[in-house]
């Protein structure tokens, strides 16, 4: 929950603060009237009126990070955000092209990772491992336009090959 209390000598009352798409949307909510502090009835009907205002801007927040989230987003380097061709050391030092997949789960609220190994499982068979990781934690479903875009982005030997020189 964004809604906090602030007393200090310049404001008294509850700031409701929320980042969407890259916008800070901020706004203040007094508890003094007539230069005096409420109490009671009057500052529990303004911290309603508070937790209101964040119930809005969450759902704003959260469509928008669901529209985000069925988008493909390219780095600079023509990879797909989250999905990464990376050559991975092992233990024996050997060096074996993954897919590395690194994304912020839907499912649990946080960042989850896992690498998909092209040499054991062969490239599209790990592109669609990697693939189905990603979309599971993102939440998208395996009939959708932006699952088979992602299906079919998958890459040919010779951009693994730069990828992984890199």
């Amino acid at each position: 929950m964004s809604v906090e209390l602030l007393d200090n000598p310049r404001f008294f009352g509850f700031r409701v603060r929320r980042q969407i798409e890259g916008k800070t949307y901020q706004e203040y909510f007094s508890l003094k009237e007539n230069s005096k502090r409420m109490r009671g009835a009057k500052r529990a009907e303004v911290k309603a009126i508070a937790d209101a205002r964040d119930v809005v801007l969450k759902d704003l927040q959260q469509k928008n990070r669901d529209k985000n989230d069925r988008e493909i987003q390219l780095d600079p380097s023509g990879q797909i955000r989250g999905i990464l061709c990376r050559m991975k050391k092992e233990k024996s030092g050997t060096l074996t092209p993954v897919f590395q997949v690194g994304v912020m789960s839907r499912i649990r609220s946080k960042i989850v990772n896992t690498t998909v190994s092209i040499t054991k499982h062969g490239r599209v068979e790990a592109w669609q491992r990697a693939v189905d990781f990603y979309c599971e934690h993102k939440r998208i479903g395996n009939r959708t336009k932006t699952y088979k875009e992602l299906v079919a982005r998958c890459p040919k030997p010779a951009q693994i090959k730069k990828f992984t020189q890199q």
